[in-house]
C-alpha cells in the first residue's frame, strides 16, 4: 500500500482540510491517506463517510489524532497506525 502522509499538527484552519482533500484525490485501491492532527478533523471524516471511503480516527496517549482513509474497503487501516 502506498501512503500519502500529512502532518497537520502545526497547520492552521482551513489548510489541513484543503491539503487532505487534495491528497484524497490521489488515492486508489492500493493507497491510503495518513494524517496526524492535534484534533479530530470532523469535517474530513464526514466527507470520507459521504464518499463511502474506509476510514478510522484514533487518538494516542500523546493526544495526537491519527486519521487514515482509503477507498479500499478491504484494507485494515488499524494495521498502519504508527504511535
Amino acid at each position: 500500500m502506498i501512503k500519502h502522509f500529512l502532518d497537520a499538527r502545526e497547520l492552521e484552519h482551513p489548510e489541513p482540510l484543503e491539503r487532505a482533500i487534495e491528497a484524497l484525490k490521489l488515492l486508489d485501491e492500493n493507497s491510503y491517506f495518513y494524517m496526524l492532527h492535534r484534533k479530530e478533523p470532523i469535517p474530513l471524516l464526514a466527507l470520507a463517510g459521504e464518499h463511502n471511503l474506509n476510514f478510522i480516527s484514533h487518538q494516542t496517549e500523546d493526544e495526537n489524532w491519527h486519521i487514515l482513509i482509503s477507498p479500499n474497503q478491504n484494507v485494515k487501516l488499524e494495521e498502519f497506525i504508527k504511535e
